[in-house]
């Protein structure tokens, strides 16, 4: 049985976040790549489908897609996948927000139905600092991301309650204590609560309060800011996730006069992962 794709594209919290054409080799920002990113600038209707049924399957007659909305493009950004020969490639990602009204879009008006929209949810209003998704230097030169690639393909598999485990149980490898995930509420809140171990005594019995994020799409300033207002008196803040982090996001965390937030992204959290012998099981 072969295991699912954990590049597929994805449908997280209103986002869709899709893998730009090309299904081998380095990607471009060429040909419909490069459209998508011009409704921007002209406004052009963009439809959501999603496939509920594959081609091989009888039953379900020709209605295989399911119509998601009109999208929105927010941004897009390289990223590294591996391919299926195990080698790292740079890919596209491109993250619409889906808009599910009207849920019918008359072809002959979806185009000035599609400004409405899009002028109504800001579409207008530019912020540098959201659209740009930062990075850690995986596209320099560095030696074993094909084995940093390989941990977080595994990490982004995992279902979202067994990524707050990891992280409990990775916590608990690295020396941490007290580690407990909170209840499952999905509420943008705390996920897992430690303690912070002997083995870093300057900050030892610190607590420490994690926002898991098994995410493929960016996570931006409103997860931080969340958290932020989630934490006890006292506790330190830290946003885990397996995707990466808007400049937005970055500097909210570091923001003066807050409470500082720590930020892992994923392919940080991969090469620590490495770092300590620890391993992922789905």
């Amino acid at each position: 049985m072969t295991s699912e794709n954990p590049y597929h594209d994805r449908l997280e919290g209103g986002i869709l976040i899709y893998t730009a054409g090309g299904k081998s080799g380095q990607q471009t920002l060429a040909g419909i790549n490069s459209r998508l990113i011009g409704q921007r600038l002209l406004g052009f209707p963009i439809h959501g489908f999603v496939q509920i049924a594959s081609r091989r399957d009888k039953s379900v007659g020709p209605r295989r897609w399911q119509y998601l909305g009109l999208l929105q493009y927010l941004r897009h950004y390289p990223d590294t996948q591996l391919d299926s020969f195990g080698k790292v490639r740079q890919v596209w990602l491109f993250e619409f927000k889906i808009h599910t009204e009207p849920q019918v879009v008359p072809l002959a008006l979806d185009a000035a139905i599609s400004s409405e929209v899009l002028l109504a949810s800001g579409q207008t209003v530019f912020n540098p600092d959201d659209d740009e998704v930062v990075f850690d230097g995986r596209f320099q030169n560095t030696t074993n991301i094909e084995q940093i690639e390989q941990v977080r393909s595994k990490l982004l598999a995992l279902e979202a309650r067994k990524f707050e485990f990891f992280i409990k149980d990775f916590l608990l490898h690295c020396g941490y204590t007290e580690v407990c995930v909170t209840k499952f509420s999905a509420d943008g809140g705390v996920d897992v609560n430690a303690k912070v171990g002997v083995r870093m005594w300057l900050f030892a019995n610190t607590l420490v309060q994690v926002q898991a994020k098994r995410w493929l799409h960016s996570v931006g300033r409103k997860e931080v800011a969340e958290l932020r207002g989630s934490l006890q008196p006292f506790a330190r803040g830290a946003v885990v996730t397996t995707s990466h982090f808007s400049r937005a996001a970055i500097n909210e965390a570091e923001e003066k006069g807050k409470n500082p937030i720590a930020l892992i992204d994923g392919f940080t959290l991969s090469r620590i992962v490495i770092e300590e012998g620890f391993s992922v099981t789905n």
